[in-house]
């Protein structure tokens, strides 16, 4: 009755995930250098260009046929939770907002009702590779939210508090708090009308690195809480004296103090945890709503509205090549970086 460990899952793509979470993905791809459109350099001969998701090469270009990424697509019902851990983003969505961002910085995209975005991976260096890795997360939204106005909120890497844990034989454990709350490290405010914005639903999104054989504590939460924790980097993990291979999760009773134990490499982690929203879950495709019914509607005003149409000049919009790290609001207003 004491093991901590609920379950133990080898990953897929996408990660399979918990209420109130419906998605994770992690990506991971090795870009050649950069061509003139701040695509690869490199033949895209052999691609199912428009789907290709299959490793060529060393890398994917999704949905994009030019520059990778994934070009214009409508969401609704939920929110986005994009980590950029290395390389760059540009976003553009129906409502004139506009980023570009990367190399640890978060987007937090409330959909609420409805909006379009794409997200496209600008290859900016020219003479060297341009490496990429990022996670996307779905956080669903309670049915009281489904229908909050749109939210596009950055939270700058250099914003983002980070959590260390220095142990007995003086090994490092750091972690970059982006939801949630470590002892007295707290992460920026959650978007207004997100779960997480509620304390007491216990959301945490954290990005968790490990020196070799380091050892660190996850602190308890409420019994009940959804936890899960994500092992994508390393060699072996021991979680509550159980070694976990690379590239499994593990799901945990979040009402128990958990030793983590790294082994001779560094360690990346992901940990996922909230309280379960509980409500009816009726997804298709890009749309979560409670009911069928719903997403009939759904599908209705978006083919009417487009969600307020498309502004910019296409639909696999980049940003010029010399524009840095900034967030363009739907209000005008500007942050650079």
């Amino acid at each position: 009755m004491n093991n901590p460990i609920k379950q133990i899952v080898p990953l897929g793509f996408p990660w399979e995930t918990s209420d109130p979470f419906l998605f994770c993905v992690h990506h991971e791809d090795f870009y050649p250098e950069g061509n003139e459109n701040m695509g690869p350099r490199v033949s895209l001969e052999g691609r199912t260009l428009g789907n290709d998701f299959n490793i060529k090469d060393g890398f994917r270009m999704y949905h994009g046929t030019k520059v990778p990424g994934f070009p214009a697509h409508p969401h609704r019902g939920f929110e986005t939770v994009t980590i950029a851990k290395k390389g760059l983003i540009d976003h553009s969505d129906s409502l004139g907002a506009a980023g570009r961002f990367g190399n640890g910085d978060v987007q937090w995209m409330t959909a609420g009702k409805g909006v379009q975005h794409s997200e496209m991976f600008p290859l900016l260096n020219l003479k060297e590779a341009n490496p990429m890795e990022l996670f996307q997360i779905w956080l669903n939204l309670p049915k009281a939210k489904k229908m909050a106005e749109p939210h596009f909120a950055m939270l700058w890497q250099e914003d983002i508090p980070e959590f260390k844990h220095t142990d007995a034989d003086n090994n490092e454990t750091s972690v970059d708090v982006i939801a949630g709350q470590i002892e007295h490290v707290r992460a920026p405010d959650p978007a207004p009308d997100s779960w997480a914005s509620d304390p007491k639903n216990e959301v945490a999104i954290w990005t968790i690195k490990m020196d070799a054989y380091a050892q660190w504590k996850l602190p308890k939460a409420s019994a009940g809480i959804n936890r899960t924790v994500y092992f994508y980097k390393g060699s072996v993990l021991q979680v509550a004296g159980k070694n976990i291979p690379s590239y499994h999760s593990v799901k945990l009773q979040a009402d128990k103090e958990v030793l983590l134990e790294n082994g001779a490499e560094v360690s990346c982690l992901l940990l996922l945890q909230g309280k379960a929203i509980d409500e009816p879950v009726v997804q298709h495709g890009p749309f979560v709503m409670n009911s069928a019914q719903e997403i009939q509607n759904t599908m209705n005003v978006f083919a009417a509205t487009q969600f307020g149409g498309w502004p910019w000049p296409a639909h696999d919009h980049v940003h010029p090549r010399e524009k840095g790290r900034f967030a363009k609001f739907a209000d005008g207003t500007v942050e650079e970086k």
